[in-house]
């Protein structure tokens, strides 16, 4: 097979490398793809938002599959647009991007599906969301309601902080993103993530994990991307993966088709962890960053495999096997991320942090003058196996302390929560 992977980050850089290991493929290209990438695949350019473009291209090469990485190009409508051009793709229609193209449906269609979420209000002006939030009161979340590169969301814990996050998102802080707002009951619990190759009619289980979207140790600071993640998450049992299957995810497809718009790809439910059972907070349609690493390092399964039978619809056929090992990603992030990162600084050591069970993902590299330098906010993601959490959380932050970038940081916690649930079973 011929496979055009779309994407630069880190959630790239890991399917790359685990399509690369696919007795079927033929040929990997990657667009625009990191230094990372190029070490499994050809990297070529393509304007991504030239749909036509990209058309020509997988047929000048005889693509076979397509697999879009990144949300952008999906709520633009490129698997359509693809489509049309008798290309095969992983991913799933505008219509059906909408689940995270916009907040707001995705709300709409969790209260006439009846999926359990958290109350909410929908709102395109200032004066209606302040007067939502007066007579809600804080804790509440706002969020924008389009994409907004993971950065539209305010976990507000004071009236005055949602109120400027509400003045943020009308002001035009985060573009067209903003224009309309969701505003949000806060909700306590344990936050997990939950993923379902799913090709149109059948949603199969595809692992579980917990990232770390705060920027700081202790989850303090503002929320970034993603600044960690480790696979399995505990709190997903199996009583909590089946009840999350038959009361979000399932409703859900039911719901998608019903409106028309049938959901094919990668379906990753952001859920709360509730003393009353699981909430959707979100919906992505794609793999998450970072947590495509985790769940990459434990697949047993032949990734390509996996994704042809999402495309040809034949899922109900299909089982997925995990390693019994946990898996445990650390974000290197750029000094002054999630702000202005600082680019250019060079990185050395990174063939000494891999080694056995370690992969180190580039996110947000470059090459200038033969050195690799920092080109992003998250840069690396050092991505570790281990027989526990604890285990692969050492070998993870031993890899990171034999990486030479003093512009560099990372969380020095990534895991806490497993760890803390591991010693306290010991």
């Amino acid at each position: 097979m011929n496979v055009l992977l779309l994407g630069s980050g880190g959630r790239e850089h890991a399917l790359a490398w685990k399509m690369s290991a696919s007795p079927l493929l033929t040929r990997l290209y990657a667009s625009p793809g990191n230094p990372g990438i190029g070490r499994v695949a050809e990297l070529i350019k393509l304007d991504v938002a030239d749909h036509s473009a990209v058309a020509a291209f997988c047929q000048e090469k005889k693509i076979d599959l397509v697999v879009v990485g990144p949300e952008g190009p999906l709520v633009a409508g490129i698997a359509d647009d693809l489509r049309a051009w008798g290309v095969r793709v992983f991913g799933p229609s505008k219509a059906a991007a909408r689940l995270e193209g916009s907040k707001g449906f995705t709300k709409d269609l969790c209260a006439k599906f009846d999926i359990p979420t958290a109350a909410y209000g929908r709102f395109s002006d200032l004066a209606s969301a302040k007067a939502y939030v007066e007579k809600t009161g804080a804790p509440i979340v706002i969020k924008a309601d389009g994409l907004a590169a993971g950065k539209g969301v305010t976990v507000a814990m004071t009236h005055d902080e949602a109120v400027a996050a509400l003045e943020a998102c009308f002001d035009g802080s985060f573009g067209a993103a903003g224009a309309e707002v969701v505003v949000e009951e806060y909700l306590t619990g344990e936050e997990a993530s939950f993923f379902c190759l799913c090709d149109g009619a059948t949603a199969l289980p595809f692992g579980t994990a917990q990232d770390h979207k705060r920027v700081g140790d202790g989850d303090t600071g503002p929320n970034t991307g993603g600044m960690g993640a480790y696979s399995p998450a505990p709190v997903m049992t199996a009583e909590m993966t089946e009840r999350t299957m038959r009361e979000i995810i399932e409703p859900t497809m039911r719901g998608m088709a019903e409106l028309g718009a049938p959901f094919a790809g990668i379906l990753f439910a952001g859920l709360m962890i509730t003393e009353q059972g699981p909430k959707l907070i979100e919906y992505n349609t794609r793999f998450g960053d970072p947590e495509c690493q985790v769940l990459m390092m434990r697949l047993k399964d032949d990734l390509l495999v996996l994704l042809n039978a999402a495309v040809d619809g034949q899922l109900a056929h299909m089982s997925v096997r995990w390693s019994d090992e946990a898996a445990l990603t650390v974000v290197m992030a750029a000094r002054g991320y999630p702000g202005t990162p600082e680019k250019g600084s060079v990185i050395r050591g990174l063939d000494k942090a891999e080694g056995e069970g370690v992969q180190v993902f580039h996110a947000g590299t470059a090459v200038n003058g033969g050195a690799l330098v920092a080109n992003g906010g998250r840069v690396l993601n050092v991505t570790a196996l281990g027989a526990t959490v604890g285990e692969a959380q050492a070998k993870a932050y031993a890899a990171v302390d034999r990486i030479d970038w003093p512009q560099g940081f990372c969380r020095r916690d990534i895991g806490w929560q497993a760890v803390a649930r591991e010693q306290a079973e010991n």
